[in-house]
């Protein structure tokens, strides 16, 4: 007899996604990242009832940008066509004939060593912003799982790091990371559970341990916000533990 993974099944209704939803995620995530895929519900119901135990490659790839997880934290078994091994920090490295996506040719402002950096592991994300209706300024942190597919990053934060969500997607080109960001704010607080989002843009530190920059967005009234933001590294581990351990709020 199967066994439900409803560790993914929790991922998916914590990002407030019916089956139809997350697989439409899916596929825009495909074509995203170059690796078209035929993601529907049917599959997604036949990953969280266990019937199937580990998704193929061109779908873990997708679920990882999705979720902002990675795939041994989503209740899957080893991924078919993948080595999983473990770094000296307990993190992962996903190996596969898909990693021709990895890594893309460095630009003449970009050194070798920068363009086969990884970003992967665990950041402290701090954005400040300005509430009109406050006449007040604040700052926004979350800890941040940061994921990378060849230039691209990922980052979702961690639920208990705060009380609402962060989501940001990015692309890396030499030092310079640019993106977009999603904020689902928190239900209960000043903003009632508003949704905000907008772009934003980072300078990689040559250490790769910090990006800071402006992000850009749209106020209640149709004017145009922006600030700063930073991301700090703190982890290179996306183990289970690791993340239980930043499962909580920065301050």
């Amino acid at each position: 007899m199967s066994t439900p993974n409803t560790a993914l099944r929790a991922v998916r209704t914590g990002m407030r996604m019916s089956q139809d939803d997350f697989a439409r995620a899916l596929q825009a995530a495909g074509h995203r990242v170059g690796e078209p895929n035929d993601a529907n519900k049917r599959l997604v119901q036949r990953w969280e009832s266990g019937a199937i135990a580990a998704p193929r490659p061109v779908y873990a790839r997708a679920l990882e940008v999705v979720t902002g997880l990675p795939i041994s934290l989503l209740g899957f078994a080893a991924v078919p066509g993948e080595h999983v091994t473990q770094d000296q920090h307990g993190g992962h490295d996903l190996t596969s004939p898909m990693s021709s996506l990895a890594t893309p040719t460095p630009t003449p402002r970009s050194s070798p060593a920068a363009a086969h950096r990884s970003y992967e592991g665990v950041w402290l994300s701090r954005y400040q912003y300005h509430s009109s209706g406050r006449g007040d300024s604040f700052a926004g942190q979350h800890f941040v799982v940061l994921l990378q597919h060849g230039d691209r990053l990922t980052a979702r934060s961690l639920p208990g790091s705060a009380a609402s969500s962060l989501s940001l997607d990015l692309t890396v080109d030499g030092a310079v990371v640019t993106g977009t960001w999603v904020e689902q704010t928190d239900p209960t607080g000043y903003y009632r559970g508003a949704r905000y989002h907008g772009a934003i843009q980072l300078l990689a530190e040559p250490t790769g341990r910090r990006m800071a920059g402006k992000w850009v967005g749209f106020g209640k009234d149709m004017d145009v916000n922006t600030g700063p933001w930073e991301l700090v590294f703190r982890d290179a581990s996306t183990s289970k533990a690791t993340l239980d351990r930043y499962n909580t709020s920065p301050a």
